[in-house]
């Protein structure tokens, strides 16, 4: 059984939380789809912890590329990382080296979608879909980047579905985020129960612009 962990951001409490719940339910591998902990309050930590389980597979998120690419296009973005490191040190240079997408037993896993690692699919069918997919077919599709827990049909014969965030959920529910994929090929969405309120602290307590942000972002559960 594959776990799918997606948009940790640094919350060791919620990673911790959903490593225990995946253990209980048996998973021999995972898959971990990128935004590990840049920025945040625990990002070594949780390199350790992730590097410490069997069987894991690593794609890049946007948040490994923008230690080495800033998105030059955000200036408010910019300004943000520009308060404080990445905190992932040396380990920046692996982390960007990471492949952008990986295809496992006829599922393809990216961050955002095929296209882009910020450019993720909404919940409700759009007129985009056809484009993020560039050219993917007759496949499930596994991306994250947006946070939101959901699947759906998209075009041309494509399932796409986005196992939530484990560390900072933003549909509504605070709980930590993920999926399972049993050996028959079916997903499982999973919610867990975690230290909601000393994972945000651990964000205040990082101060700036990011810090404030993503604290509200994990005791809300969305923006």
């Amino acid at each position: 059984m594959l776990a799918l962990l997606y948009d940790i951001h640094g919350s060791l409490p919620a990673l911790e939380a959903v490593l225990e719940d995946a253990g209980r339910e048996g998973v021999d591998g995972y898959l971990l789809g990128g935004d590990y902990g840049g920025w945040g309050p625990h990002p070594l930590e949780c390199l350790e912890r992730l590097r410490s389980l069997p069987q894991t597979t690593w794609i890049r998120g946007n948040g490994e590329r923008w230690t080495r690419e800033p998105p030059l296009d955000r200036p408010e973005v910019v300004e943000a990382l520009r308060e404080r490191e990445s905190g992932y040190g040396t380990e920046e240079g692996w982390l960007y080296s990471l492949q952008a997408q990986v295809e496992l037993d006829g599922v393809l896993y990216v961050h955002g979608s095929p296209l882009s690692d910020v450019e993720s699919f909404p919940a409700a069918p759009s007129a985009d879909d056809e484009r993020m997919l560039a050219g993917v077919r007759g496949r499930a599709v596994v991306f994250g980047h947006s946070h939101l827990q959901f699947r759906r049909p998209g075009p041309n014969r494509t399932q796409l579905l986005n196992p939530g965030s484990v560390g900072m959920p933003l549909d509504g529910d605070v709980r930590a985020a993920y999926a399972l994929r049993s050996d028959d090929g079916q997903f499982e969405f999973r919610r867990v129960e975690y230290d909601v309120e000393g994972a945000a602290s651990a964000y205040e307590a990082l101060g700036g612009t990011f810090g404030t942000m993503a604290a509200d972002r994990i005791r809300r559960g969305s923006d």
